[in-house]
């Protein structure tokens, strides 16, 4: 039987998009990562700025995610995350996304499968642990919910 449990909620702050524009795979793009936080029931702290989301938007509409980024828990040890996916949904309300509206995120599709890595043998379970997660977009953040697959 599979469950979830809730692992972390994450407030991930946002720099402009870098548009490289048309490629052979498609649109794309680089989101700049410049902080944020998170927390859980076992691990809280800081969004450590300098990753991004190599985002490439696809001929069908549909923007495939590939963020790479690193925590900070509040006691100091530091996580490597991995978070691959999926946003899409109607025209309209992916417009709406692009112009920076703040949307509901129940109008469109957006689910992950992050992978966290670590060295600090108080958060190695981490490194052996499969995670499904959701989100949000809003206008200079994402919004994340993990839930670690028991």
């Amino acid at each position: 039987m599979i469950a979830l449990e809730p692992l972390l909620s994450a407030r991930i702050t946002l720099a402009p998009p870098i548009e490289l524009g048309e490629t052979p795979l498609g649109r794309r793009r680089i989101v700049g990562i410049t902080g944020g936080s998170f927390s859980g029931p076992r691990l809280s702290g800081k969004v450590i700025p300098g990753g991004a989301d190599w985002q490439v938007v696809r001929a069908d509409g549909v923007a495939d995610l590939d963020a790479r980024y690193a925590l900070e828990t509040d006691d100091g040890a530091l996580i490597y995350v991995e978070n691959r996916g999926y946003r899409h949904g109607p025209a309209e309300v992916i417009a709406r996304l692009a112009r920076g509206e703040d949307v509901d995120p129940a109008l469109y599709y957006m689910r992950t499968t992050p992978r966290f890595e670590t060295s600090d043998e108080r958060y190695a379970w981490l490194n052996r642990i499969v995670c499904v997660g959701t989100g949000a977009r809003r206008a200079a953040r994402v919004e994340l919910q993990f839930y670690e697959v028991k």
